[in-house]
């Protein structure tokens, strides 16, 4: 089991090559086989199930990326100076079962995420909750009874369905894309109140006032230098901002409807927008899940396929020959972008060229 400490450089903040796509940019797989399994080990010898989310900082002097193993009820670590793969949380089994990581139990590890003081957050879909994993590797709940439902208040009743993705303030606020409900709750982690900050919890595609305005199963979540925070409005095919300081909800790129058009960030389309995450420079990156890409929104917001060609497959090369099959979750470490390709139980890593 890998051991975190509080010393955390976040990925993002190191990523300033990402400014536009080069034809240098090549496409690896950097982890993971086809084969689906749960084993432990280095590079390709190590086997995934449906990773879905990836995170990545330096603990202990040691870059290393945490991988939310979907399929296998695991939060695993990736060594980035190695490749070497451990298993971080989980036993393995379907459960709720708090206590330390390597007993501990999830139902589908969707995304996970750091805060400043080095506890990893893991949102436990299918249980309905969100559990924490401290630096001494312990496990437990944070908010959520267990059950799905909508319920706003203290931690210990209230009630998410199907949360996903997930992104800190620079308060320390929790924000949770509370999918089946289709609004955005804040978790307050110093009370433990857990609240309802945008959506209505009716489907729907309103801009305007976070109160009144509406999405569509919500899933992804990022945080730009601002505060700003953006959410990939699954259903609606887009990717929607939230104005923190006017508490005012509109959509930043896509133009609702499914499609793989380029262009500007009004008029390009998408499907099935998961995974988002933004470079130091501005620009908001993509998992495109069901177009099989990963799209950039560039920070004077046009809109362009920086990897893939569209086809599934498990193709390694240029950005724009390889192929993906089902990504979702990004993170960002040095010159590259590493990618959860779910369907190929790989972990992918997009160079970027200098």
């Amino acid at each position: 089991m890998a051991t975190a400490c509080c010393a955390i450089i976040f990925s993002c903040s190191k990523s300033s090559s990402t400014n536009g796509p080069k034809s240098s940019n090549t496409v690896s797989t950097y982890t993971g086989s086809v084969t689906a399994g749960t084993s432990n080990g280095t590079g390709n010898s190590a086997k995934f199930t449906y990773p879905s989310s990836l995170v990545s900082g330096v603990i202990n002097g040691i870059p290393v990326m945490y991988v939310g193993d979907f399929g296998n009820n695991l939060v695993r670590a990736v060594n980035l100076s190695s490749a070497a793969v451990t298993t971080l949380a989980g036993s393995g089994a379907a459960g709720l079962v708090n206590g330390p990581a390597a007993t501990a139990q999830f139902n589908g590890t969707a995304n996970i995420v750091f805060d400043g003081s080095g506890n990893l957050f893991v949102a436990d879909e299918e249980n309905n909750v969100i559990r924490e994993i401290t630096p001494a590797g312990n496990v437990t709940t944070i908010a959520g009874t267990g059950t799905a439902g909508y319920k706003d208040g203290a931690a210990s009743v209230a009630q998410f369905n199907f949360p996903e993705g997930m992104v800190f303030d620079n308060n320390g606020n929790l924000y949770v894309a509370d999918g089946h409900n289709n609004v955005i709750r804040k978790i307050n982690i110093s009370t433990g109140m857990v609240s309802t900050y945008a959506g209505t919890a009716t489907a729907g595609f309103t801009n305007g006032a976070v109160g009144s305005a509406t999405f569509n199963d919500p899933y992804g979540m990022a945080i730009d230098a601002s505060g700003n925070l953006y959410v990939t409005d699954i259903q609606n095919n887009c990717i929607r901002k939230i104005t923190v300081s006017s508490a005012m909800v509109s959509t930043f790129a896509g133009n609702g409807t499914k499609g793989l058009t380029n262009g500007t960030s009004a008029t390009a389309t998408f499907n099935y927008p998961l995974g988002c995450i933004f470079d130091a420079g501005g620009n908001m990156f993509i998992a495109d899940t069901y177009n099989n890409v990963i799209r950039r929104v560039s920070a004077t917001g046009n809109v362009t396929t920086f990897a893939g060609t569209g086809v599934q497959g498990a193709a390694d090369g240029t950005a724009a020959s390889a192929s993906f099959n089902f990504p979702i979750g990004l993170t960002i470490y040095g010159n590259a972008i590493f990618v959860a390709d779910t369907h190929n139980n790989e972990i992918r890593k997009i160079t970027i060229g200098q």
